[in-house]
């Protein structure tokens, strides 16, 4: 039974038993008692009215109560004409005016939030409860490229790459990651809390170029370094054994001969190690590309032609597996020919190295694919030589998986690549072949075409 009819009962039930009581006045004093009978009547309709009154707080609590399960915050309750009420009608007011500014600033934030996430360049992943992807932004599905990720947990995806290395982020710590392309990002695990529990999160930053940047004026500084002392000691050693040349005639006939020729060792020696300084300082010397429109297709025609022979007589197989017909994109066809003649050439060796190995014949083929706004060169050989080598360490110097190699080649490749903003990736296929790609932008053409 509610409040209001418990109060009814109650006054109901006293004012019959007095209505009772007075029944025996009825013969006695007429007068008194009707007088008692109105007044009771009086009594009963004045306790039912003041009971109402007592409990309209109740009524504005119910329709308080009924607003926030509702979440109708912008609606207000009226005033009543009781002073103490009206006191309890402005505080709920104040309170729902209070939670309806709150809940426009937290969806003004939540907005403002999910902008930023999907505006910026870095990855984040957010996890549930349970250590699942509740949440990834446009940059992390670009960079992870996961399926239908929502719901599972990092490790879902194997124990090898990217998603099992953002998994054993330790908290709160920044750790330097490399994808199976040779991509480097710097990855951080942290966590928020979410109605009093932890929840966690991954931030993931591509360093890729900042590190190529930073390396690049690395070796820029150590290789003019070891250029300077280089030369100066190659100048200064030629010269020495040039004069000590002139007391080869004053020396015994069988000391003579043994003197002349330990000279020569060491001049030739100190040729070889100006040509191989030499080398690196023309890396780092090269100049800016001049970009003129040159067709991708001739030139690697020409570098086709200038290898057929020698890959004639070592009994490998070169030419065009597929060739898309496409305009000319703006190079620098010196630069671009120099380096695509290098990796032409470490084709050509590794697949030397691969026969000398195996005795199964190999093979080099080119690829052309127009693939819209871009245009994709494939550079395939059969050598299978990048071993265990990380792709990252490939464009480095002083690395090389060749016998006696200096590294210095894949390091003038990716020079030219950057220097020109071209996309490239260098690595296996899974096929015992090796694959060396590089992108070139056709926006050019395709606004040439539009124009027509």
């Amino acid at each position: 039974m509610k409040l209001r009819s418990q109060f009814g009962t109650y006054l109901l039930a006293v004012h019959l038993g007095l209505f009772a009581l007075t029944v025996f006045l009825f013969r006695q004093n007429i007068a008194l008692f009707l007088a008692i009978e109105v007044l009771l009547l009086a009594s009963l309709a004045c306790g039912f009215r003041l009971v109402r009154r007592a409990l309209r707080p109740l009524e504005y609590t119910a329709r308080f109560r009924d607003l926030l399960q509702d979440q109708d915050y912008a609606a207000r309750m009226t005033d009543s004409t009781l002073p103490e009420l009206d006191e309890l009608v402005s505080l709920f007011n104040t309170m729902l005016a209070t939670l309806y500014r709150e809940r426009l600033e937290l969806g003004e934030q939540r907005g403002f939030l999910d902008s930023l996430l999907e505006a910026t360049p870095s990855a984040v992943i957010v996890f549930d409860f349970e250590g699942n992807i509740s949440l990834m932004n446009a940059s992390a599905k670009a960079l992870l490229a996961l399926d239908d990720p929502k719901g599972k947990p990092l490790s879902y995806w194997g124990e090898s790459g990217l998603p099992s290395q953002l998994d054993a982020l330790p908290l709160g710590e920044s750790q330097l990651l490399t994808d199976r392309e040779g991509r480097r990002f710097r990855g951080q695990r942290g966590q928020f809390f979410d109605r009093g529990f932890a929840r966690g999160f991954v931030l993931v930053e591509e360093m890729t170029d900042v590190l190529e940047s930073s390396e690049r004026a690395t070796y820029d500084k150590l290789i003019r370094v070891l250029a300077h002392e280089v030369n100066n000691t190659v100048a200064a050693t030629g010269s020495v054994m040039d004069s000590l040349l002139y007391y080869k005639t004053q020396l015994a006939e069988h000391d003579s001969e043994d003197f002349g020729t330990a000279v020569d060792a060491v001049k030739r020696r100190n040729v070889s190690l100006g040509e191989f300084i030499e080398r690196f300082t023309r890396v780092v010397k090269m100049p800016e590309p001049e970009l003129r429109p040159a067709s991708v297709a001739a030139m690697m025609d020409d570098i086709l032609y200038l290898n057929r022979e020698q890959c004639k007589r070592s009994g490998i197989a070169i030419g065009w597996a597929r060739r898309s017909e496409a305009a000319p994109v703006r190079l620098d066809s010196h630069l671009m020919e120099q380096a695509l003649l290098n990796i032409v050439k470490n084709a050509v060796e590794a697949v030397e190295a691969s026969q000398a190995e195996t005795g199964a014949a190999g093979y080099i083929s080119f690829e052309l694919d127009d693939e819209g706004d871009r245009l994709r060169l494939s550079i395939v050989d059969s050598g299978n030589r990048l071993g265990e080598v990380p792709a990252r360490q490939l464009f480095t110097p002083f690395v090389s998986t060749k016998k006696g190699g200096q590294g210095i080649g894949l390091m003038f490749v990716r020079e030219v690549l950057n220097r020109h903003g071209l996309p490239y990736k260098l690595a296996a296929n899974g096929a015992n072949e090796t694959v060396f790609d590089i992108w070139f932008p056709v926006a050019k053409r395709v606004l040439a075409l539009s124009k027509e």
